[in-house]
């Protein structure tokens, strides 16, 4: 199922109004970067977009259904924050029967995405530039998705920041929902306090069960990963379970 949990759905992030009729800026867990494409973006974007990015727009239409962007009812994997798709292109061509939905805001990072997943062969994932929690909550159905990725997101090191990070309780709760019976959430970061506060938050939700693992060695080590491993920071792999 991948029909909204909730009668009517929230608007996407941007900004909130408020009573007054004032707006504010939401507190978001990414920044949009820029979105130019150099030649071998274009050309990746050219070939492979229209049938495998899901332009924002479509999720607002009534209806929206992702088993109709995959063409096929298959066990669902949420990639959130793939980047350049370095990890997403090898784990998607290595699950070929599983729909990989890949929630990347940087559009030159989607275009590249393409191309790699492109040249690995997969043609199992689709991509959308919504902002990923607004998606899980209200597009991805309760206890719907086999696996969630979500590798080196950004740590907002910055104490004052803190509360744009990914994995905070709240956060924890309604991914947690999404996964089905045995689902499994993997998470790596090479920030050492983050790792930390990952493990605190995913501890302390019931609907969890894991910890820290050994690196997965099916997630090939990207150049991101490559250039913290030069500055001799840590990388923590954590595993959680749902219960």
């Amino acid at each position: 199922m991948t029909e909204p949990n909730h009668p009517v759905r929230t608007p996407r992030p941007h900004q909130k109004l408020l009573d007054d009729g004032r707006t504010v800026r939401e507190v978001l867990t990414y920044t949009r970067r820029g979105s130019r494409l150099d030649a071998k973006q274009q050309k990746a974007w050219d070939a492979y977009a229209e049938e495998w990015v899901i332009p924002d727009e479509a999720v607002d239409e009534p209806g929206f259904s992702l088993e109709t962007w995959f063409g096929r009812k298959a066990p669902l994997i949420v990639d959130i924050g793939g980047g350049v798709g370095e990890a997403t292109a090898v784990l998607a061509a290595n699950r070929p029967e599983a729909d990989i939905l890949a929630l990347e805001v940087w559009r030159p990072g989607v275009a590249e995405s393409l191309g790699r997943v492109g040249a690995a062969g997969a043609t199992n994932v689709r991509f959308c530039s919504v902002d990923a929690l607004w998606m899980l909550e209200n597009i991805v159905a309760l206890e719907s998705v086999r696996e969630i990725w979500t590798f080196f997101p950004d740590p907002w090191h910055k104490t004052r920041h803190h509360k744009r990070r990914l994995v905070t309780p709240t956060n924890a709760r309604m991914i947690a929902e999404r996964l089905e019976s045995g689902g499994t959430w993997r998470l790596a970061t090479d920030w050492v306090q983050y790792a930390e506060q990952m493990v605190e938050v995913l501890d302390a939700e019931p609907l969890l069960s894991g910890g820290v693992v050994e690196r997965w060695d099916e997630r090939p080590v990207t150049k991101f990963e490559r250039k913290g491993l030069a500055k001799d920071r840590v990388i923590t792999d954590l595993l959680y379970r749902r219960r």
